[in-house]
């Protein structure tokens, strides 16, 4: 944020030392389509010291407060402030008019502070914003119609704020708060059958011996002679003549 305020500082005398026609140049003119792309370089111009002096101040605390949880999610709140605040002034801002000034980003921040701590359920950021309303109180009469003072880019601001805040809400808090599956031991036990895949282990049955047939003993004579023949005729035989 120092830095960014030097940048401010740095344009400032350029502008002040060239009459500030970079205001005329480089500011938003309502409903005019060729000062669009102006919406991105307003909010680095002031019509005067104290202008510029006015929102230093608040741009360096609340963009700090901002930009503390995270830089890269506050650039691009600021991009988002930038675009809604310009093109509330470019859309709403009176005729024949220049807007040029920080004061819709820095209400961006403001509004963005007061209920980021109520998207990302952080305690201390809810603290913050309920402090920064209290002791910025008087900011907010600047949001009521006022001839002279681009009110429309300030209402802008506090809108894109409100829905940066939800936008580039913390995330991670709400996966936290659901917390981690359950593990398989603090399931419940459900009776439930095998799956076939996986059978149970099943005793075999045991066989019954079973006896070996008899063999049958064949004896194999010659129908012609009534010897015995084959491999075994000389057993055959022997057992023929004991009368077996």
């Amino acid at each position: 944020m120092a830095g960014f305020l030097a940048i401010l500082w740095i344009i400032q005398l350029v502008n002040a030392a060239n009459h500030y026609s970079l205001d005329w140049s480089y500011g938003i003119r309502p409903r005019d389509p060729g000062t669009l792309p102006y919406i991105l370089t307003s909010p680095f111009l002031h019509v005067s010291w104290t202008h510029i002096e006015s929102n230093s101040g608040p741009l360096f605390i609340f963009g700090f407060l901002a930009a503390y949880r995270g830089v890269v999610r506050f650039l691009w709140l600021t991009l988002l402030l930038i675009v809604v605040s310009g093109l509330a002034q470019w859309v709403f801002g009176p005729a024949h008019t220049v807007g040029v000034g920080a004061s819709g980003v820095v209400f961006g921040y403001l509004g963005y502070i007061l209920v980021r701590g109520f998207f990302d359920r952080h305690g201390i950021d809810i603290l913050i914003g309920a402090v920064m309303a209290l002791c910025f109180a008087y900011q907010f009469a600047v949001l009521l119609p006022q001839a002279g003072i681009g009110w429309q880019d300030h209402i802008g601001g506090v809108v894109a704020g409100v829905f940066g805040g939800w936008v580039f809400r913390d995330r991670t808090v709400k996966a936290a708060a659901r917390g981690p599956a359950p593990s398989a031991e603090h399931q419940p036990s459900v009776s439930a059958a095998p799956a076939a895949s996986t059978p149970l282990p099943v005793a075999a049955p045991v066989a019954e011996p079973v006896a070996a047939p008899k063999a049958t003993r064949t004896r194999v004579t010659d129908a012609g002679t009534g010897t015995y023949s084959g491999p075994r005729a000389d057993l055959h035989r022997q057992l023929g003549d004991v009368g077996l």
